[in-house]
């Protein structure tokens, strides 16, 4: 079969016309065994995690590159590793692209990124290309409006330990966060296919820091229960007696010696009319 621009109507009925509106799905690094575990391929190792989970048809080669196409999801993706090297990458990108009619902004690369620490993924659309020959080459192929998914690997510490690093091998101390971060890429490469790029980054975030379990709430404590008698008020308390003025004290004395000399006198008078 030719070229998409060479299929006639008939030819177009026979396809959904989902499989003419995919993302390419690019992984940029260096062929060879010799390059195979550096930190430089983490973008091939990206996308050979994404096909083995989604189970896409074995490599191929063509365009300058290997390939594998298939359904991610629900949409329809293109895999493609350059096999030209790292520094001229984007003539093999270009080839796809403009075989299958893939819009700029429906093409989609994954490379290593050192200012990014390891375990680390940011994703953007377009900006510069950090000194990545790799993805120089793709915008002097087909223009800077792409997509990245930069995957960090984290930096040496000095601009002169750069080239050695990036082409070294990831540390055996790396295998754990590396075989967690391509698994998070894996799984979440449904919104890639779909477009949906921010959930990606969101997603393969939450897979690898995923929300602690929420604090079980306490019980709730019992109301106590009404009790059936009405609680009694308190007994009001005697008045406390207040000291006595000592003209007050005067005062009663002298009332009571009046009332003392009147029972006496009438006492006096009865005898008397006896």
């Amino acid at each position: 079969m030719g070229a998409f621009t060479q299929l006639s109507p008939i030819h177009y009925s026979l396809f959904p016309i989902r499989y003419f509106l995919m993302k390419l799905l690019v992984g940029l690094g260096n062929p060879g065994a010799e390059y195979a575990h550096q930190r430089h391929n983490i973008g091939f190792m990206a996308l050979d995690r994404i096909a083995d989970h989604h189970r896409l048809p074995p490599w191929r080669k063509k365009f300058s590159a290997l390939i594998t196409e298939g359904d991610i999801g629900s949409e329809r993706a293109l895999l493609l590793k350059p096999q030209t090297y790292m520094n001229n990458s984007g003539r093999a990108v270009q080839e796809a692209a403009h075989f299958h009619k893939i819009a700029l902004g429906d093409i989609v690369v994954l490379h290593d990124e050192l200012d990014l620490a390891p375990a680390k993924l940011r994703i953007k659309s377009g900006g510069g290309n950090a000194g990545h020959n790799g993805l120089r080459s793709i915008t002097a192929h087909l223009g800077n409006d792409y997509v990245r998914v930069r995957l960090g690997i984290g930096h040496p510490g000095a601009k002169e330990l750069v080239t050695n690093w990036v082409l070294g091998n990831f540390a055996k101390s790396d295998q754990l966060w590396l075989a967690d971060m391509l698994d998070a890429i894996a799984k979440a490469a449904p919104r890639l296919a779909d477009g949906k790029f921010e959930r990606f980054q969101s997603d393969v975030a939450l897979i690898l820091t995923p929300d602690k379990e929420p604090k079980k709430a306490a019980p709730e404590k019992q109301a106590p229960e009404k009790q059936a008698k009405a609680v009694a008020p308190p007994e009001a308390s005697a008045p406390k007696p207040t000291a006595r003025h000592p003209a007050g004290e005067r005062g009663n004395k002298q009332h009571n010696a009046i009332a003392e000399n009147l029972r006496k006198w009438m006492a006096a008078r009865s005898r008397k009319d006896e």
